[in-house]
C-alpha cells in the first residue's frame, strides 16, 4: 500500500439501483472530492444528484468523461451498454470500476479489454461476493494449502425469477442475457478465484427454457468443466424460481474437494427466515419493476449487496466499494476481479451457452468467431 493519499474526482455513469448505491457511498468517503453523475433518465439522475449533493450531472456520458475533474469512472449502465463509455474512459486514462459483466457480446468484451490494456489503466469488475467474509476466509485456507491440492469443485445457484424478468424487460437485445452470462457469472467467478491458477480446457453444458421462454431467456444451465490439471468443476445455475421463492436474489452452495480435505459452503441464507402477514420487499427492485405476486416469506440477508439499517446499506457492496476508493486514494491491494477476469468469465459463460446450443462438448479456448454461429 502506498503512503501517498490523494483526492479523487469520480464519475458515475448509470444512476439505477447499483449506481445509486455506489454514488451514495462516494459521498460518505472523504477521499472523493468531486462527484459527477450521468443517466439518460432525467428523473433518476436528478433525484440522485439531489440526494448526494453531486457537483455535476448530465445525460451525456461523453460530456461527463471529458470533465477535467474526473480521475475515475464507475460504469453502472444496463448490461448491454458498457462498451462505449468504458472505452472512452479508458482512452482518457481513468481508473475504472465496471459492473459485471464486462460486456454481453464477445467482440465488445475483447474490445473493452484491449482498450484497458493498451491504455494501462487500473480496471476492476463488480463481483461483490469476493468481499464477503466467508469467501475471503475460504480463499485464505486454500492459498495456505489447508485441504491440499484441489481436485474437484461443485456449485449450484438458485435465483428468484424477479432478476431475469426485470433485466430482460429493459432491452430487446436479449440473445446473450442468459442465466449464465448475467447471474451465473457470480458463482463462476467465485469458483475460478478459489481455483486460481487452473485453466479450463473443455466443457459440456445443457439448458432448458420451459418457464422463462416467454421472457426471451433460459431457465437453467448445467455444465461441467475439465481443467488443465484434471480438476473437475461442475457449475449449475437456475434463475427460474418463482417470484414467491423466499430467496430475494441468490442462493449458492459450493463444495471444494482436495486430496487432503474438503471445504463445504452453504450460502443459501436459510438460517434467517421471516414469515409475516406483511408483504416482504422484493430485494432486487429496479425502477419500474413490480413483481406479479406478493412475497410473505423471505430468506433474510439473501440480497447480495447487503441489508438496510438506519437508512444505510451494510454488507459486501459497502466493503467492495470503499475498498475500491481506498485502492484509488491510498494504493490499497484489494481482492477485486480484474478486467482480464471479467473477460475470461464472459467467455466461459458464453461457451456454456454455446455448448448447450450445440449439444456437444467444447474444447477451450474458443476463437472469438466461434461465439457467433
Amino acid at each position: 500500500m502506498s503512503d501517498e493519499k490523494k483526492t479523487i474526482g469520480l464519475a458515475v455513469i448509470g444512476c439505477g439501483t447499483i449506481g445509486r448505491i455506489r454514488a451514495e457511498f462516494a459521498r460518505d468517503y472523504p477521499g472523493i472530492g468531486w462527484l459527477g453523475l450521468c443517466d439518460i433518465k432525467d428523473d433518476l439522475r436528478e433525484r440522485l444528484a439531489t440526494d448526494t449533493n453531486a457537483d455535476f450531472q448530465t445525460a451525456s456520458f461523453e460530456e461527463l468523461i471529458k470533465r477535467p475533474e474526473v480521475d475515475a469512472v464507475i460504469i453502472a449502465t444496463d448490461e448491454n451498454h458498457h462498451m462505449a463509455p468504458t472505452i472512452m474512459a479508458a482512452d482518457a486514462g481513468h481508473a475504472l470500476f465496471i459492473e459485471k459483466p464486462l460486456a454481453t457480446d464477445a467482440r465488445e468484451s475483447l474490445a473493452v479489454l484491449q482498450s484497458i490494456e493498451a491504455n494501462g489503466v487500473d480496471a476492476v469488475i463488480g463481483y461483490t461476493q469476493r468481499f464477503r467474509r466467508r469467501f475471503l476466509t475460504v480463499k485464505e485456507r486454500l492459498v495456505t494449502g489447508q485441504i491440499g491440492e484441489v481436485t474437484g469443485v461443485v456449485t449450484r445457484a438458485i435465483m428468484n425469477r424477479m432478476v431475469p424478468i426485470a433485466t430482460v424487460a429493459r432491452t430487446n437485445q436479449r440473445e446473450n442475457l442468459t442465466p449464465m452470462v448475467v447471474s451465473g457469472t457470480h458463482a463462476l467467478d467465485m469458483c475460478m478465484w478459489l481455483m486460481e491458477g487452473k485453466t479450463p480446457v473443455s466443457l459440456y453444458a445443457q439448458s432448458n427454457d420451459k418457464a422463462m421462454a416467454q421472457y426471451g431467456t433460459k431457465d437453467s444451465t448445467f455444465g461441467i468443466f475439465t481443467m488443465d490439471d484434471g480438476t473437475m468443476f461442475s457449475m449449475n445455475i437456475s434463475w427460474a424460481a418463482p417470484v414467491i421463492w423466499p430467496g430475494a436474489v441468490y442462493g449458492l452452495e459450493i463444495g471444494i474437494i482436495g486430496d487432503k480435505g474438503v471445504i463445504d459452503i452453504e450460502d443459501t441464507h436459510r438460517d434467517m427466515i421471516i414469515a409475516s402477514e406483511i408483504p416482504q420487499g422484493a430485494g432486487y427492485a429496479p425502477e419500474g419493476f413490480e413483481p406479479e405476486f406478493q412475497r410473505h416469506v423471505d430468506f433474510m440477508t439473501s440480497y447480495p449487496p447487503g441489508d438496510i439499517y438506519n437508512g444505510q446499506l451494510w454488507g459486501p457492496m459497502r466493503e467492495e466499494t470503499f475498498s475500491w476508493y481506498q485502492r484509488l486514494c491510498a494504493g490499497l491491494d484489494t481482492p477485486h476481479a480484474t478486467a482480464q477476469d471479467g473477460h475470461r468469465n464472459l467467455m466461459l459463460t458464453m461457451a456454456m451457452d454455446l455448448s448447450a446450443k450445440r449439444g456437444e462438448r467444447i474444447d477451450l479456448p474458443l476463437e472469438i468467431d466461434d461465439y457467433y454461429e
